[in-house]
């Protein structure tokens, strides 16, 4: 099986920055946590360092939708 160094970066991007956005979500989730952020502050943690993961997502998913 050969591949190419375009394909191995493509889906070691894929795989890095996956892994990474579960473990910023993680990190993310034990802030809440431990601060006892509460419902409100826990949407509010969520929700403003969860728009960089957000913004990627999308950013991928328009590449696909429209072909760039």
């Amino acid at each position: 099986m050969n591949i190419t160094v375009e394909q191995f970066e493509t889906i070691s991007l894929y795989v890095c920055v996956g892994g990474l956005i579960l473990y910023m979500f993680y990190i993310m989730y034990r802030l809440a946590k431990d601060s006892k952020a509460g419902k409100m502050g826990t949407i509010a943690i969520f929700g403003t360092l969860g728009f960089g993961v957000i913004g990627f997502v999308v950013k991928e998913i328009l590449t696909v939708v429209l072909d760039i």
